[in-house]
């Protein structure tokens, strides 16, 4: 659903102006973000981290791998246990800036709603020696930098991404590469994030799911509304940008109906297929407000982790 009220978009990473914008962008994500996670990056993913601490009661929607079957079987009553995060969090990305995502009918393209993601992903897991890393996959090519820590590594890193040069229209994407670049070779249990706007149909689905095996793994989704439904403007001309495709096609309202169908029927198996995977499921909309949501999404973690206290 859309955000409610006017909606606040990222700045447009096409204007001319990058270092501006990417000023604006992280003091909009600085202003509207401080303070929301207390003890570091809890509540973004809030990580199970190593080190043992207190059993309690299960709840529903706790995480079965947590169940403390000793305590369990002392009380006869079901008992997880609880764990204290790392105090150190290693961040990996995979970034999917392939050339279906420089589409944005709304304020904005996906591809800036994607950097903006990012932007955001930085802020909430830096400090306390955390470090950020990222694969950024065009379809091309897939850039690679290394994790490093503090705020210049966080602004050279999205600097870096948003200069990333686009892939020539028709250059089809490789999500399920990308992140098996990251799952091979294993790195150490982290945090990792795959942001994209999980076209197609999800063949990545094992390669997260082994991803999620060893890392607390969140899947940002980022969306445009003509993706979900077709206005009534008669005949337009439909583009895949990542075959070149075009075909022009009158909007009857029976065609309205059926894109509208077919879309929600995909979106519908994106997110069952990330709910298989362990995957938090974030989605982003290019006419929401994305910070607005960001915030739902990580204080809802947080209640969810703390059993819904707070």
């Amino acid at each position: 659903m859309p955000g409610h009220g006017r909606a606040v978009h990222p700045p447009s990473l096409r204007d001319g102006r990058l270092e501006a914008t990417l000023r604006t962008l992280e003091l909009t994500v600085r202003g509207r973000l401080d303070g929301l996670l207390q003890g570091n990056h809890l509540g973004l993913v809030p990580g199970p981290g190593s080190e043992p601490g207190e059993a309690r009661p299960y709840r529903a929607g706790d995480d079965v791998r947590r169940m403390d079957w000793a305590v369990t079987a002392r009380t006869t009553e079901p008992h997880v246990r609880e764990t204290i995060a790392d105090r150190e969090l290693e961040t990996w990305v995979v970034l999917d800036l392939s050339p279906s995502l420089d589409f944005g009918t709304a304020d904005c393209e996906k591809r800036d709603l994607a950097v903006a993601a990012l932007a955001a992903v930085a802020h909430l897991t830096r400090g306390g020696g955390n470090r950020i890393g990222a694969l950024v996959a065009t379809g091309e090519r897939t850039h690679r930098f290394p994790p490093r820590g503090g705020i210049g590594h966080a602004r050279t890193l999205i600097r870096q991404v948003a200069q990333t040069p686009r892939a020539a229209e028709g250059t089809r994407g490789d999500l399920t590469a990308a992140i098996e670049q990251l799952r091979r070779p294993p790195r150490r249990r982290g945090l990792a994030v795959v942001i994209s706007d999980f076209l197609g149909e999800p063949e990545w689905e094992r390669a997260l799911r082994g991803l999620s095996a060893r890392h607390d793994l969140l899947a940002v989704e980022v969306l445009d509304p003509r993706e979900l439904d077709l206005p009534d403007v008669g005949t337009v001309v439909l583009a895949d940008p990542e075959t070149g495709e075009q075909r022009e096609v009158e909007t009857t309202p029976l065609l309205r109906r059926e894109y509208a169908a077919a879309a929600s029927a995909h979106r519908d198996r994106v997110a069952t297929a990330l709910r298989r995977t362990g995957a938090a499921h974030l989605r982003l909309r290019t006419d929401s407000d994305w910070i607005a949501d960001i915030v739902r999404f990580a204080l809802a973690r947080k209640r969810a982790w703390s059993g819904g206290a707070g």
